[in-house]
């Protein structure tokens, strides 16, 4: 063989004098500039900026002040935590004067250098407390405009539509209203409100922010979340009125249209501090309480599965504003709420895109389908004008039917909106409380301003795409144009099911099925900041867990739903597996702690359940293509995937304890693992022909990225899983669970040519045979099949490759918060270029890599306070490259 050549392997750097390491990007419990937080020591981070090479940061000194005038002269009067000897930049604990609920603090950060350079200070950052006790309220109340009597309380909910003697259940979409005066100069008025199912909060008649469906769902039993807004430039001198619209959410599902679940935590209701700080130091606080006037909104119906109709007919003008006779409104009704209430973690759920018709097309009179040109979470949102009392109903569906006509068999109906006009010349509306997965909107009464007829005249339709507004943290592009697709796809699917929590689709269920979280958790994660969202999810699975330690499928749990679908151990190991993840992406050591106690406990069900150390139970590898309709598991026995992962359980619990440094729990763990370890090989390894259970994809590659395969089998089992893919031409079976794991081990091994040719085709099922089909989204099915979902968030796995195998951006052994960096692109196929980019909590990694000829380039940017490791393809160059921080060029050469 002819030795390898080396064109250089030569370092470029661009020759700037070198700006000094700067703090910058502050954060507080993962947000910047946050308001309503109720941790009693938040956790403070920021990223390093600099343009030399190898910078690193050698200490840190965080000011904290309550008034910024103090923190431009760089005095911390609430805590001054002087030169801290560390590299530490993620999570770093508040440790100054208690903090007070509802107050405003102002912080910012210097550091040092490798050379012990002294920074400047960072730009000011801020956060706002919380109320961090049930006192802080003040004596705020839940009022409602109805109150439902616990008789017709319906928990947990039933699965459908429950009893025929429950009937229609209709109930009020409440108004609500409050006028203060305000007589002085205002400092700063902040409201802490909660509104259940969700809420829309308007201070003389304009809307606060620009949330969507605040609340985020809980389980209601237990807890409910609040919503902090900064008003003051709000309000005004004189009177003032804060307005308050409710809808139902999951916390009361009407007996009406379609719904996959049936139930009732009570009416709509609502609680709210107002706290205003005078310039001259004094403080005025309103409270919700019976002295606030409530009445029937315009909004008739709303539910989360079924839809919502609005009359526009039934508005009271001026309503929010001073001077509006509330004469004709009631006193509202003191009642009760869920027994906890905390700050919403997470970001909120906003509109972050508006999509506009690609074609439409008339089916009938009167009857139009509009096209977006893309399978997305959200709302219609439309202009019109007609006669008063002309009623529009509005019909959104992912498919079509043969007949062009809305097909909403696979994603819940009859799902729809109505708007009944007022007869202004122009009108305005989208639905408020609730939304669906849709590419279509089948337009009923009404025609477009280019065919006018004396039906309304939709003036302006389009969609509205909601998510949790999480910021996004990475890109990917390379030159093959599929893969290019099946990014966008999978990436409307995570899009499409990032609310609250991670759903499984946008329509049908919009439940929090806890597998993804872990299996599409990396693929999430190289696209969004999901660090707050996960602490939310965290605990609605603390909530959820039953007092016998069973993690369910679903949180927060709604219903109990049967067999594998409430017990599957792939799903509640979201319990154990999510937290550990969420840790090392983030560095938070805060999360584990929270979840330890639920992770034990739940591992003890876990043993309770098993017979020999084996787990016989659940709905094992999800989807995977057999020769049946897909469903339950056809290809993996009953008892691989759940036995695999609880031994992956284990081994996680015993690391945690480690670094808890509890030797006890650590040693115990371990000792677990290894039985388990032992039954699954005896039960299901045959080692004549080195396979796990049947052979199929899932088994055999859960055994090897778990740790399950002995050493001595391990290239055997590897071998035999390529085997199997090769000799099905390539095709892959692995499904909801398995694939996940089929792409790990082969990445793992060395196999991403393996990768390429299961992916990189339209024949068979696949993401190729998606987009082939017409899919805008990642679809419930390999096969894209119409009569199951068309936008999912199961099976997007090939996104976690395209960044960690393609373009090589990992995490080290034994890293946390990508402070140590593997960059290790594999280049294969006809693929000539790629790049990547994420943007990890110490700093964006970037990767692009070039294939040309008997060359390979590769352009990295490594944040600082980091080191990396390059790892060059096989072919060109075996030996490891070792970086610090800074942008590099290199270039080698083969044979």
């Amino acid at each position: 063989m002819k030795r390898l050549l080396f064109l250089g392997l030569f370092l470029s750097v661009i020759k700037i004098a070198p700006a000094q390491l700067q703090p910058v990007n502050l954060r507080c419990e993962y947000l910047k500039d946050p308001l309503g937080i109720d941790a009693e020591q938040p956790r403070l981070s920021w990223e390093l900026s600099g343009t030399a090479n190898n910078s690193r940061q050698t200490a840190y000194r965080i000011l904290v002040a309550d008034q910024p005038a103090l923190l431009d002269k760089d005095q911390g009067n609430i805590w001054d935590s002087k030169k801290i000897s560390t590299s530490a930049s993620l999570q770093i604990a508040y440790s100054g004067k208690p903090l007070v609920s509802g107050k405003k603090y102002f912080w910012k950060v210097m550091v040092w250098d490798e050379k012990g350079k002294a920074s400047a200070f960072s730009n000011r950052a801020i956060w706002q407390m919380g109320l961090l006790t049930a006192a802080d309220w003040s004596g705020a109340r839940w009022i409602a405009h109805d109150i439902l009597p616990d008789t017709s309380i319906i928990l947990p909910f039933a699965h459908g539509k429950g009893k025929k003697a429950w009937g229609k259940r209709p109930d009020v979409l409440p108004l609500f209203r409050k006028e203060f005066i305000i007589k002085k100069q205002v400092e700063e008025a902040t409201v802490f409100i909660s509104g259940l199912g969700h809420f829309e909060m308007s201070i003389n008649g304009k809307k606060t922010g620009d949330h969507f469906l605040d609340p985020g769902w809980t389980q209601y039993s237990r807890q409910a979340q609040y919503v902090t807004f900064d008003i003051t430039r709000q309000l005004n001198e004189g009177n003032n009125v804060i307005g308050v619209l409710l809808g139902n959410g999951f916390y009361y599902i009407p007996g009406e249209r379609y719904r996959k679940l049936t139930g009732a935590y009570g009416y709509p209701k609502m609680i709210a501090k107002i706290r205003i700080r005078y310039k001259d130091g004094s403080e005025q606080v309103i409270i919700s309480d019976n002295s606030w006037k409530t009445t029937g909104s315009p909004v008739y119906f709303s539910s989360i599965y079924g839809g919502e109709d609005y009359d526009a007919n039934r508005e009271q003008k001026g309503w929010d504003q001073k001077g509006y006779n509330d004469a004709g409104w009631k006193n509202a009704l003191v009642t009760t709420g869920p027994p906890g209430l905390y700050a919403q973690p997470a970001a909120p759920v906003k509109v972050m895109q508006a999509l506009e018709p690609v074609a439409k097309k008339e089916l009938a009179p009167g009857i139009w389908m509009y096209d977006l040109g893309q399978n997305f979470s959200g709302i219609p949102a439309i202009k019109v004008s007609g006669k008063k009392g002309d009623t529009i109903r509005l019909r959104p569906a992912e498919l079509v039917n043969e007949d062009g006509t809305a097909n909403q068999k696979a994603t819940g109906s009859p799902y729809y909106y109505t708007y009944v006009l007022k007869g202004a010349e122009v009108e305005e509306w989208h639905p408020r409380f609730t939304y669906y997965g849709f590419r279509y909107v089948q337009v009923e009464g009404a025609t477009p301003a280019d065919h006018p007829t004396s039906l309304p005249v939709i003036k302006a339709l389009k969609g509205l795409h909601i998510r949790n507004s999480a910021p996004e943290t990475g890109s990917f592009n390379c030159s093959n144009e599929l893969f290019n697709k099946t990014n966008d796809l999978i990436r409307w699917a995570i899009r499409s099911n990032m609310v609250s929590v991670f759903t499984d689709c946008p329509h049908r269920e919009k439940l929090g099925w806890l597998e993804e979280t872990h299996l599409m958790g990396a693929s999430v994660q190289y696209n969004y900041d999901i660090a707050a969202l996960a602490k939310k999810i965290v605990r609605d699975m603390i909530n959820a867990q039953t007092d016998e330690g069973l993690v369910p499928d679903i949180a927060p749990e709604y219903v109990h739903f049967d067999g594998g679908f409430r017990d599957s151990p792939e799903w509640g190991s979201a319990a154990v597996i999510f937290p550990w993840y969420a840790f090392q992406w983030y560095g938070d050591t805060s999360i584990l702690r929270d979840a330890y106690p639920m992770m034990k406990k739940y591992m003890y069900y876990l043993k309770g359940k098993a017979k020999g150390h084996i787990l016989y139970f659940g709905l094992g590898d999800w989807f995977d293509l057999g020769p049946d309709r897909p469903g339950v598991s056809q290809l993996t026995p009953e008892g691989v995937t759940s036995t695999a992962t609880y031994y992956y359980d284990l081994t996680i619990l015993s690391k945690i304890a480690a670094l808890f440094n509890n030797k006890a729990d650590q040693i115990l763990f371990e000792n677990r693992a290894a039985a388990v370890k032992s039954a699954f090989n005896k039960k299901f390894f045959n080692k004549a022909t080195k396979q796990y259970a049947t052979g199929s994809q899932a088994a055999n590659a859960m055994a090897l990225y778990m740790g399950l395969a002995e050493p001595q089998y391990h290239e055997a089992v590897v071998k035999n899983l390529v085997k199997d893919i090769r000799a099905r031409n390539n095709a892959l079976t692995g499904g909801d669970v398995g694939y996940r794991y089929v792409l790990r081990a082969l990445e793992d091994a060395g196999h991403s040519d393996v990768i390429y040719d299961m992916n990189n085709r339209s024949d068979v099922p696949g993401y190729g045979y998606q987009l082939a089909h017409g899919a805008t989204a990642l679809t419930e099915s390999w096969a894209a099949l119409p009569t199951v979902s068309n936008n999912h968030f199961m099976l997007g796995h090939l996104m976690e490759w395209f960044y960690s195998g393609l373009c090589g951006i990992r995490q080290a052994a034994g890293s946390v918060g990508f402070k140590e960096i593997e960059i290790r692109p594999h280049p294969v196929g006809d693929i000539k270029t790629a790049k990547a980019g994420y943007h990890s909590v110490r700093g964006p990694i970037e990767v692009s890599w070039k294939k040309q000829g008997d060359q390979f380039t590769i352009d990295v940017s490594i944040p600082a306070n980091t080191t990396a490791v390059i790892y060059y393809p096989p072919g060109y160059n075996k030996q490891v490259q070792k970086i610090g921080s800074g942008s590099y060029h290199f270039t080698v050469k083969s044979r």
